[in-house]
């Protein structure tokens, strides 16, 4: 059995060989900067996709769960981004105090909670990286954890 965290699995999808993967998720950001193909830093952090429905859920005054439905359905974006964006410059300082000693020059970001439209262009005017996410960004991780497991199987 091995232990991995998921920035890093992303990666065995993404193939990134120098830059940081940022899995956004649902309680957590999980950042995993790498040089040459390796991981030379890890770290994760209490905040994600949680704190965003929160603030929906108090801006609205709906409950949590109606919230997070709220969030997810892409028409919405354009109109919660505005109140969505301390939190995303939250994640953003984040990321720019766990990259700020490192050569990073590409940030990819994964997880559910990046599928909201136009988080990245926020993320890239906060830190001045370029950042960029894959289609469907919320299978990026399981895919890769998936890649892992079948690498430890074959080998």
């Amino acid at each position: 059995t091995c232990l991995l965290d998921e920035p890093t699995a992303a990666n065995n999808l993404l193939k990134i060989e120098n830059g940081a993967v940022v899995d956004i998720g649902g309680g957590t950001t999980g950042i995993s900067i790498l040089k040459d193909g390796k991981v030379i830093h890890v770290v994760d952090e209490p905040t994600g996709g949680t704190h965003f429905s929160l603030v929906i859920s108090g801006a609205y005054k709906m409950p949590f769960k109606e919230a997070d439905k709220f969030k997810r359905d892409n028409k919405n974006h354009k109109e919660i981004l505005p109140m969505l964006r301390p939190v995303v410059e939250k994640v953003s300082s984040i990321i720019n105090n766990q990259i700020k000693n490192y050569d990073v020059n590409e940030i990819s970001l994964v997880g559910g909670t990046c599928c909201l439209t136009g988080i990245e262009e926020i993320i890239e005017r906060q830190t001045k990286i370029y950042t960029h996410k894959p289609k469907n960004p919320m299978f990026v991780t399981p895919l890769g954890i998936a890649l892992s497991c079948t690498q430890d199987i074959i080998e």
